[in-house]
């Protein structure tokens, strides 16, 4: 299979480059930059600028690129940013997949489609978008891959949850802080925290690239949801490092802003019900596997 990736420099591109090579897969690099290797292709999407030649004979594309959402605070600037690094390279992989008929466009969204208003209802791929920012967000971003499936692309939609890996993401700013005995839960930890082990994120994409029969949204969330405040103790275990400490809703609100709501203080209890009636073999099925996998020791 020759998969075109846009977004192959992040944690998640990273790695998804390194496994689908393993499996014997071609990969090519859609990149920003002048290309420097023979399996790079230089695009600019804010131009709708995408060499034809990068698609030809390619059985799959997939979308990861988007600006980090906790790289900075959400002023209105950011949140804009947060839009377009996302909108703008979907709308123009979309248009190509579809002029090139490419069979399968795979793209990126997150599992805060579902909104914050969920509380302890689990939520599915059937279930619809809320209302926040985020929510708005995923279903816009979502939608634009409409013209790939107008034009009868298989189009994946993978709803991801925090991406748990040793020296990326969110989970490698806590690290430090639990390491210091500074860990603690994030407002009342009643929150859910959706959550996958990078193994299982890299592990999800390729059996949905793999597997004709996965379409449509595809929650890429650990089997077994957790709480903040459950989060926070399996994290702790696995350090080996006390979390006695309470960050305040309000303090979180003051030093992040609209993410603290959004992002922190709530989050759904999603499942991913489309992978595992797939019969895709999660590595991780609890928080404690994951984070004892990545973080505990003698991970490597």
């Amino acid at each position: 299979m020759k998969v075109v990736i846009a977004g192959s420099s992040g944690l998640i591109g990273t790695a998804l480059v390194a496994a689908l090579r393993r499996e014997g897969h071609e990969v090519a690099r859609l990149v920003r930059r002048p290309a420097e290797a023979g399996d790079e292709f230089t695009w600019d999407p804010v131009r709708a600028q995408l060499p034809r030649q990068a698609l030809r004979g390619a059985d799959a594309v997939v979308n990861l690129c988007g600006a980090g959402l906790g790289a900075r605070r959400w002023t209105g600037s950011y949140q804009q940013l947060l839009r377009d690094s996302r909108l703008t390279p979907t709308d123009v992989l979309a248009e190509a997949v579809a002029d090139a008929g490419v069979p399968t466009l795979v793209n990126a969204s997150g599992a805060h489609y579902y909104g914050g208003a969920t509380g302890d209802r689990v939520v599915t791929e059937s279930d619809s978008a809320g209302t926040d920012f985020l929510s708005t967000l995923c279903r816009d971003w979502e939608a634009a891959t409409r013209p790939a499936a107008d034009a009868g692309a298989r189009v994946v939609l993978l709803r991801s949850a925090l991406v748990l890996s040793r020296t990326g993401g969110l989970l490698g700013k806590l690290r430090l802080l639990y390491a210091l005995g500074l860990g603690g839960r994030l407002g009342n930890g009643r929150q859910y925290m959706p959550w996958i082990s990078l193994d299982d994120e890299v592990g999800g994409i390729v059996f949905a690239l793999t597997h004709d029969t996965v379409s449509g949204p595809v929650n890429l969330t650990g089997p077994a949801p957790v709480t903040n405040a459950e989060f926070n103790r399996a994290l702790a275990g696995a350090l080996r490092r006390p979390a006695p400490f309470v960050v305040p809703a309000f303090a979180l609100r003051l030093a992040l802003g609209d993410m603290a709501d959004a992002a922190i203080l709530h989050g759904p209890r999603a499942i991913p019900t489309v992978l595992e009636q797939a019969g895709y073999p999660f590595q991780h099925n609890t928080i404690g596997e994951a984070l004892n996998a990545t973080v505990g020791r003698g991970a490597g």
